[in-house]
């Protein structure tokens, strides 16, 4: 990697390690954005993540994702956040810091024209709801960053909802989620297509359906999710 001294710089080296860029803000203090550990304040705060299965690759290819043990995609997130961080004098934070958890949806709304969609899940114009958010780079230093993109929900426009009428044991509705419902299909033999697809009410969305996952992806994230509903069962 070389230093960078832009935010496209910065751009072309998470890139290169396997993430995209996703935005920028200048924090504000109802942002809930944590001070340095020195107290000092930070000025300027960059996410990263996922969007389709663009950065799939690189994960699938790491130590983390084939050593059998778990939080493998939090294992590789916080790796490479944590370098790019190192080399461009960045701190980092996570999602999955927490509790109490960090507000990363407000990040994102901030730092790009994503939206809450009717199943609660952010959805961005062009990449739908196949996207993702894996950490954040807090600078001490006030960088340029491009004009906020205001443009609106892709969901104001959508009559028909599909993503809410589509799931076979109707696990979502506006405002919530039955967890355990989705969990018990997709767990089943009826849930095949949600297992090796992804979500079906996900899938009906027309928003971004280029970007949805690849079948390894899908799998995997929806392995993530079984093992969680597991866990929180029992």
């Amino acid at each position: 990697m070389t230093p960078a001294t832009s935010l496209d710089g910065l751009r072309a080296n998470a890139e290169a390690a396997g993430l995209a860029l996703r935005g920028g803000f200048y924090p504000e203090s109802e942002d809930g954005v944590p001070a340095f550990p020195d107290g000092g304040a930070v000025q300027t705060i960059v996410l990263f993540g996922f969007v389709g299965s663009e950065q799939w690759p690189m994960f699938a290819a790491s130590a983390e994702h084939t050593d059998g043990r778990a939080n493998a995609l939090d294992r590789w997130s916080r790796r490479v956040i944590d370098a790019l961080g190192s080399h461009h004098g960045g701190t980092a934070l996570y999602p999955s810091d927490g509790p109490p958890w960090l507000p990363f949806q407000r990040w994102a709304r901030r730092a790009e024209p994503v939206h809450v969609s009717p199943l609660g899940v952010l959805i961005h114009p062009d990449f739908g709801l196949w996207h993702s958010y894996r950490g954040a780079l807090c600078f001490p230093t006030r960088w340029a960053l491009p004009e906020p993109d205001r443009r609106s929900s892709p969901c104001s426009a959508c009559a028909d909802k599909p993503c809410l009428h589509t799931c076979p044991v109707g696990a979502w509705a506006p405002g919530q989620f039955d967890q355990l419902a989705c969990g018990n299909h997709v767990a089943s033999k009826d849930g095949a297509d949600c297992l090796h697809l992804s979500c079906r009410a996900r899938r009906s969305c027309p928003i971004g359906a280029a970007f949805r996952y690849s079948a390894a992806q899908s799998k995997f994230h929806m392995a993530a999710f079984l093992g969680a509903a597991e866990n929180g069962a029992s």
